[in-house]
């Protein structure tokens, strides 16, 4: 099975390009979304975040205030690397059960969405990688225009990621998200129609030569 790494950078279009991914019913591992399952009520993390950090995390859901949280760590390298010891390995948790079922279900390739792929080392696990592109000043633009961005959060953020100019270098390809939406669909469509299955038929045989 081969395994695609789906990265990006804050404010850099890699949820919208996961989206296009799930319109084409491709099994995609969302590594945000498993952190606000772990995080939210009756969450695998919430009693482990609560002993770090303090009960005043909590909500009266149960969830943890991830608004809150993210303040504590953005700007605090050890905190969030205390958070990220916590998470990190229940993510990866999550993401191998998730692959095991698809490997089960005989699926030829899978989608992994994860925003710190590099960051974290999870470049290590694909065998295909695929960037969500935008200038580092679009970048910034985007990411201010969302709700209870403010600039020193933001910076916070960014100096937790590798920058983007630097990820390019790192990707097999690159999805240029300045462009429309449905421009950029229609660059991943072609990219999916010519070269995925001469990518996925080297894997196969690799693979079967392996065995």
């Amino acid at each position: 099975m081969l395994i695609i790494g789906l990265t990006g950078g804050i404010a850099t279009g890699k949820s919208t390009i996961a989206q296009m991914f799930r319109d084409r019913d491709i099994p995609l591992h969302d590594a945000d979304a498993a952190v606000h399952e772990l995080l939210g009520p009756n969450g695998r993390a919430v009693p482990m975040v609560i002993a770090e950090f303090g009960a005043d995390m909590q909500k009266v859901d149960g969830a943890i205030d991830r608004a809150m949280l993210g303040r504590l760590v953005f700007n605090d390298p050890e905190k969030r690397r205390q958070l990220e010891s916590i998470l990190h390995p229940l993510v990866a948790n999550h993401r191998d059960h998730f692959l095991d079922a698809q490997r089960d279900l005989g699926a030829r390739f899978v989608i992994l969405d994860i925003p710190l792929l590099f960051e974290v080392g999870g470049d290590d696990l694909c065998d295909y990688i695929i960037l969500a592109y935008a200038d580092s000043a679009i970048q910034y633009e985007r990411a201010m225009a969302r709700p209870a961005m403010d600039d020193p959060k933001l910076r916070g953020i960014l100096q937790s990621q590798i920058p983007i100019a630097e990820k390019v270098g790192k990707a097999d390809l690159v999805l240029n998200t300045e462009i429309s939406i449905a421009k950029t669909d229609a660059e991943l469509g072609a990219w999916m129609a010519s070269e995925l299955e001469d990518i996925l038929q080297k894997h196969e045989k690799r693979d079967q030569r392996d065995a």
